[in-house]
């Protein structure tokens, strides 16, 4: 109960006994700061006033205790800190999936979760907080080559393997190539109407196709220019055509391209990961991640007019041909077959997702989940990167968040519906572990009622001002416009953050919509919020350390989390799904 003072309103002639009354709540009122500061309530009515005789007297509004206050209170920079320390420690060597290192990390969260008080919601495994799962670790081998023409292109001088581990030419193979013009479609235009690519390799030019002035004949008014220039847009589009492959022509000569693959040289060999069980394909077209199952190679301008079938001077034709009709034209190229061989090491690992269930009550059938990645690149030349910030500060939130939500329940106050913290393995590999949990879910999609993922939200980019409170919101509205305001009135309530929506724009350049785990879940149509302060300069490098992260500010935004997790599991209606927003 919370006892309402209003020194300000003028007090009457009053009575001895009266004031002998007054006297007592007075000294009530100062003794009650305290408890009032444990349990924050929420004003539901509006003060009253009332004149009878002998004065004025108010009745305080009516009010509820504000429990979503209470707990996020106790998410706490210090305890963030503690944390922290352990996960982005050395112990760990960079939790790089499949390693030791993971498998302690894994261990540790897994105790973590336990002692908090959460089940373990997995069946039928070793240890009911993992889930487990196989990944493909390969690298190529020396002596990879295309033959076309009588022409042999060597792998990493005139062609190059971007992406997930793809494995189509692990023996020399007679292929057909197709050749798709630019590769892209949208509306009425599309480069594959009335083309059979379905197992096949097809050939695609780079960039987008364009008009006699230098327009953009496909890019709505105002779009940013990067949608048709990404290669890996068009690759989802060939897997969603059945393709097996799409070599993708740059306009590089011979002696440029391989110029520039020397200077990727380090990166093209390190390894590559691949998800031999993705469960059920999911193919969205506007994704910038690779679809399982697809090869996808860069060439010199040279090799993919061999594939293709062209002379330099032909495809200038072509180009201006689409340019001219506005529309795809047929090529009249005549693509020789030829002779694919890429060689690869491969290794079969094991990793894990950590899982912990929080049970609801009369809504307990209904899901919440929150979620982080807990990996992060390992060891690499004999330098440990920590990932204190990418993911250490997300999966810290995500121990905080369920310690606070746990602690609800024991006292009474359990959410309505039910809530899985998941930390997710692989995401640096490319999102597998989400995307395995999402084609092997514990718990029903169809009862999961929105993702709240957290990544990277220890530090300041450099687009603020480090003195700026400020968290970045991804796809709150793509799905749910209940769920962006939601979130918005939480913030509002709460944490009065300055909330950055610059990378949930359509075509926003970098992407970042489709680089977290949120995505496995938007692209089976599950509402998400992606939080994130977004990359700096440590990003991806050993110098991720602890004591770069701003812990006041990491309490502040996983709050934030705490706070629009709180109303989504106990509103009375479960969120709509009622928009599809690119």
């Amino acid at each position: 109960m919370t006892f309402y003072f209003y020194p300000n309103h003028p007090l009457p002639s009053f009575s001895l006994m009266k004031k002998i009354v007054l006297c007592g709540l007075l000294a009530l009122a100062h003794m009650l700061p305290a408890v009032a500061q444990q349990i924050p309530t929420k004003i539901l009515g509006p003060t009253k006033m009332k004149v009878k005789r002998g004065g004025i007297t108010s009745t305080p509004p009516f009010s509820i205790p504000d429990f979503s206050a209470t707990y996020a209170a106790l998410i706490q920079p210090d305890e963030l800190r503690l944390r922290l320390a352990t996960v982005a420690s050395d112990a760990f060597q960079g939790r790089e999936a499949g390693q030791p290192g993971q498998k302690l990390a894994a261990d540790y969260l897994a105790g973590q979760f336990k002692t908090t008080g959460l089940q373990g919601p997995v069946p039928g495994g070793d240890n009911p907080y993992l889930q487990h799962f196989q990944l493909t670790r390969g690298t190529y081998a020396p002596g990879g080559y295309v033959e076309v023409s009588g022409q042999r292109y060597d792998y990493l001088s005139d062609w190059f393997s971007y992406g997930p581990m793809a494995s189509p030419f692990l023996t020399p193979t007679v292929a057909q190539p197709v050749f798709v013009g630019f590769g892209v479609e949208q509306g009425g235009y599309s480069d594959y109407a009335g083309l059979d690519v379905n197992g096949k390799d097809v050939v695609a030019l780079m960039g987008e196709p364009e008009d006699e002035r230098g327009r953009k004949l496909l890019r709505p008014s105002g779009r940013p220019a990067d949608y048709w220039d990404s290669g890996l847009r068009k690759a989802a589009l060939a897997k969603a055509h059945g393709a097996r492959s799409i070599f993708l022509m740059t306009f590089a000569p011979a002696a440029a391209f391989r110029k520039q693959t020397a200077e990727l040289a380090t990166s093209l060999q390190e390894p590559a990961f691949a998800l031999p069980d993705p469960g059920p394909e999911i193919v969205d077209t506007v994704a910038e991640n690779i679809p399982p199952g697809i090869g996808v190679y860069f060439t010199s301008q040279e090799m993919g007019m061999q594939l293709a079938g062209a002379s330099f001077n032909g495809l200038l034709d072509y180009v201006r041909a689409v340019g001219r009709a506005r529309q795809p034209v047929s090529a009249g190229f005549q693509p020789p077959t030829a002779r694919l061989y890429l060689p690869q090491n491969q290794q079969a690992l094991t990793t894990e997702n950590v899982l912990g269930f929080l049970e609801g009550t009369d809504k307990k059938d209904e899901v919440l989940v929150i979620s982080a990645h807990y990996d992060h690149l390992g060891v690499k030349h004999d330098t440990i990167y920590n990932g204190a910030d990418d993911d250490g500060s997300g999966t810290v939130a995500v121990l905080a968040l369920a310690k606070a939500f746990a602690q609800a329940k024991k006292e009474g106050h359990g959410p309505r519906r039910s809530i899985l913290f998941v930390l997710m393995t692989a995401e640096e590999e490319g999102l597998f572990g989400s995307e395995y949990y999402t084609a092997h879910p514990v718990l029903p999609l169809a009862s999961t009622i929105a993702d709240l993922n957290i990544d990277m939200v220890g530090r300041t980019d450099r687009k603020h001002s480090p003195k700026k409170h400020f968290v970045a919101l991804v796809g709150s509205d793509k799905l749910s416009s209940e769920l962006h305001a939601i979130s918005e009135k939480a913030n509002r309530d709460y944490t009065h953050l300055e909330l950055d929506y610059r990378f949930n724009v359509p075509g926003e350049p970098e992407h970042i919509y489709y680089r977290s785990d949120h995505y496995n879940f938007a692209r089976r149509r599950i509402p998400v919020i992606f939080y994130t302060t977004g990359e700096h300069e440590d990003y991806h490098k050993a110098t991720d350390d602890v004591e770069k992260i701003e812990f006041d500010k990491l309490a502040e935004r996983a709050q934030l989390v705490f706070h629009t997790a709180w109303e989504l599991v106990n509103r009375e209606q479960r969120i709509v799904v009622d928009s599809n927003k690119p």
